[in-house]
């Protein structure tokens, strides 16, 4: 595909997509008065990063592995009174976010991965803070090939971690046309580029962004329900999940929303308007193919379908998902 580049001033905040966007990031942080940043990374993160980067953050912290509510905690005393920049994947951005609304600051997002935090208002909180408030960082700084860095299969992986995104933008709660046109064509994107020898960094990144994009402006359902409480539960990888989980949800999908699934079919070159088929084909490059491969086991089942019941995106999903046809979704992907 034709190089991209682009600004997007949406509200709030800014998202800039352009090949080398990284470079720019310190010129866009100060443009969004962000300077004087706590910045929020990993050590592999930081060794990629430019100096300029490294220079202008009055605070480096590495954000610890484990969960988003732990590791935010970690390392929120140090953030003080600064704004935050996120270098990194979905962790570290989800962490920048919740520390930025737990305190009232300001964030921005530099992703490291095809993760969709850098565009949603959805996070958790850091431990310890009852009090929710959503939150989408004011500029995101969008450099394909650091997005699409990592080797397959785990790229496939994230890719399809997107490609969720997309999917279930097209019949969450707050769908609509908009959200629709963005989500059919981040399905179109990562789709191509995912199936390119090599993979498409430009397609993927473009895909992830307005993937991104359409779920935040759509909310969840209950693919994302029931791929939460998995990682949540069973401590599975989130992306993994995603691409196991994907192809049944998109199968669930097919009889309950059946319009916007034919229309994803369509935007896939779906054989027979088969959009189930097509998606467990790119789901399948990212290497495992059941949730058992992943190390979920038939007697974690009951907690899973508990812990999923309980999540509000579950609710969002049209019909409802009565707790037998959860556990039924749950079995087909073990």
């Amino acid at each position: 595909m034709p190089a991209v580049e682009f600004t997007f001033r949406d509200g709030e905040r800014v998202i800039r997509f352009a090949p080398g966007a990284l470079a720019e990031a310190p010129g866009l942080i100060d443009a969004q008065g962000l300077g004087g940043y706590a910045l929020l990374t990993t050590e592999r993160a930081l060794a990629g990063a430019p100096a300029a980067l490294r220079e202008g953050a009055a605070a480096v912290l590495a954000v610890p592995s484990g969960s988003v509510p732990e590791a935010a905690a970690a390392v929120r005393g140090d953030v003080g009174a600064r704004p935050l920049v996120a270098l990194g994947g979905g962790r570290v951005v989800d962490a920048a976010k919740a520390i930025a609304a737990a305190e009232g600051l300001r964030c921005a997002a530099i992703p490291t991965t095809l993760a969709g935090s850098s565009f949603t208002p959805f996070h958790r909180m850091p431990a310890g803070i009852e009090r929710y408030r959503f939150l989408r960082p004011a500029l995101a700084v969008c450099d394909p090939a650091l997005m699409s860095s990592a080797p397959m299969p785990g790229l496939a992986a994230t890719a399809m971690n997107a490609f969720a995104h997309a999917v279930e933008s097209l019949y969450g709660p707050g769908a609509n046309p908009v959200s629709e046109g963005a989500a059919l064509r981040a399905a179109a994107l990562i789709s191509e580029a995912l199936r390119a020898e090599p993979p498409q960094a430009e397609g993927l990144a473009l895909g992830a962004v307005l993937g991104g994009w359409a779920i935040g402006s759509a909310g969840l359902a209950v693919h994302h329900g029931l791929c939460q409480a998995i990682v949540r539960t069973v401590g599975t990888p989130h992306a993994e999940t995603n691409a196991v989980v994907l192809p049944h949800s998109v199968a669930f999908m097919a009889t309950r929303a059946p319009a916007v699934i034919g229309r994803l079919a369509r935007a896939l070159s779906a054989t027979g308007d088969d959009g189930a088929a097509a998606v467990a084909q790119l789901a399948a490059l990212a290497g495992p193919r059941t949730l058992s491969e992943l190390g979920v086991a038939g007697r974690d089942a009951d907690r899973i379908a508990a812990a999923a019941l309980d999540h509000p995106a579950v609710a969002n999903t049209p019909g409802g998902v009565p707790e037998a046809d959860l556990r039924d979704l749950l079995g087909a992907a073990l």
